[in-house]
């Protein structure tokens, strides 16, 4: 075999691994991720499932699966049969909301406080979620995956009031949380219980029964937000899964 005949061999070669590796990123950038799953065919589409693209989607009465894609988040309802090829038209609003949720930091205002000597004004309560799905609902608990262990932010449901609570790690440590009327935002208090992979937390107050909150540190964190659910569905992050199914719901029913 002369020279010329191995540079066209390997150039083939090369040319026939880039149309794999297009094909194969193809594939990934188009899947999906199951993020709620109920009705009978919950066994079939669990909470968590990666999709393939293109996958069809069958559906019994009673059915309700929600899927994150490149298009956004979306509500199949049974009985019926969905094909997941991102063609489905999604509001506008509701995919500017997910982006938004799911930005690292998420835009966090922890700073509280009052002007001294001003009339405060009443404060509307809160939403009954987080805005981002990198915060830690204090009221629920659950596996959350963590982006940056140094800037864990927790949550509260009801801001009108000032607020306190109580973090307890594994290892004995405690930290007292101290949230100002208006703010539901406060950092988590590394500096006194540290966030570590995979450790379970208790966050007890004076309102409702103390509620277990388990991290799962990333080692790294994807910029696309179907990569983002399907790391924290690889690490069992459900209450982040359940919080972007919540948000899909919201989006379709205003839609």
């Amino acid at each position: 075999m002369g020279w010329v005949d191995r540079k066209l061999m390997r150039a083939g070669i090369a040319g026939v691994a880039a149309l794999a590796g297009m094909t194969i990123a193809g594939a990934a950038l188009a899947q999906s991720v199951v993020v709620r799953s109920t009705g009978p065919s919950a066994g079939t589409y669990p909470q968590g499932k990666k999709l393939p693209a293109n996958a069809t989607v069958v559906l019994k009465g009673g059915d309700q699966v929600t899927v994150l894609d490149k298009a956004g988040t979306r509500v199949l309802a049974g009985p019926g049969t969905f094909t997941l090829n991102g063609a489905v038209n999604r509001d506008a609003n509701g995919a500017t909301a997910l982006a938004s949720m799911m930005a690292r930091g998420g835009g966090a205002r922890t700073r509280t406080g009052a002007v001294r000597g001003a009339t405060a004004a009443p404060v509307p309560a809160g939403p009954t979620g987080p805005e981002n799905v990198w915060y830690i609902d204090v009221s629920k608990g659950g596996t959350y995956c963590v982006a940056d262990p140094a800037a864990v932010v927790l949550w509260r449901p009801d801001k009108t009031l000032d607020g306190t609570g109580t973090l307890l790690s594994q290892d004995g440590s405690t930290a007292d949380v101290a949230w100002r009327a208006g703010n539901p935002l406060k950092v988590w208090p590394a500096a006194s219980v540290p966030v570590v992979d995979g450790q379970t937390y208790t966050f007890s107050s004076p309102v409702g029964a103390p509620v277990k909150i388990r991290t799962m540190v990333l080692a790294s964190v994807p910029t696309d937000e179907v990569e983002i659910a399907g790391t924290m569905a690889e690490k069992g992050c459900t209450a982040q899964l359940d919080l972007l199914a919540t948000l899909a719901s919201t989006a379709q029913a205003g839609g």
